[in-house]
């Protein structure tokens, strides 16, 4: 059973009167919170139109691999494509959440299509689109992980390149060492980290929060309409 406010020491009529105390203070301050999610976001209307994008999406929408923008509509690379899109903003419009496996050649792109709106409320509503983390797109997790715990810049690929799933071997061969020596390195790692296995240790840095660039949260949203 899930738990309400008031079960968990906080009565919820002062939550919402806290919540309440200053409402839309800044217009924009909802976008620049959507700007350090580090999965892409698009707000679109049940049509398809576009009404906001934060970096990551707009990113996507740049690359043109799955999704981009014809107009001021979100749509897919072929017609199939499109349609298989604003059917599910159309359904998740009325309020059925729907999830996506575009494709493009051998890459997939899964897509959460999620209501935004209350079922007492009538008609359509917003529809948020989360779409599934991309290799390749840069967040400063293990940056600051890295800086934490005093490692050093090898040390820093050798964890990267564990938390995206490379083999030891791999990571010999891409850095040009020896095995032997990637090891000594992840022995390094264990010990600085105080963590007692990398399995574990790529578990912690999996679970941090998400950290993305300054330039990327301040760059132009050329996909963005701030007002709605």
């Amino acid at each position: 059973m899930q738990a309400t406010i008031s079960e968990i020491g906080q009565p919820a009529s002062t939550l919402r009167a806290f919540c309440d105390d200053e409402p839309q203070a800044e217009p924009d301050f909802a976008w620049r919170v959507l700007e350090e999610i580090d999965y892409g976001l698009m707000l679109l209307r049940p049509d398809g139109r576009l009404q906001h994008a934060n970096h990551l999406a707009r990113h996507e929408l740049a690359r043109g691999r799955f999704l981009r923008i014809a107009g001021d509509r979100v749509v897919g690379q072929t017609p199939g494509q499109t349609d298989e899109v604003l059917r599910a903003v159309t359904s998740a419009s009325q309020g059925r959440r729907q999830m996506l496996m575009l494709r493009s050649d051998n890459e997939t792109l899964p897509v959460a299509c999620v209501p935004l709106f209350q079922p007492y409320e009538t008609g359509g509503g917003s529809v948020l689109l989360m779409l599934g983390r991309q290799p390749g797109i840069q967040n400063l997790n293990v940056t600051f992980f890295s800086r934490t715990h005093g490692l050093t810049p090898t040390e820093e690929a050798v964890l990267r390149a564990l938390c995206e799933g490379l083999e030891v071997q791999d990571i010999a061969s891409a850095h040009g060492v020896s095995v032997c020596t990637v090891r000594t390195q992840m022995r390094s790692l264990r010990l600085k980290t105080g963590i007692g296995s990398m399995r574990l240790l790529v578990q912690r840095v999996a679970a941090l929060p998400p950290m993305v660039p300054m330039s990327l949260t301040l760059r132009t949203p050329a996909f963005a309409q701030p007002h709605l």
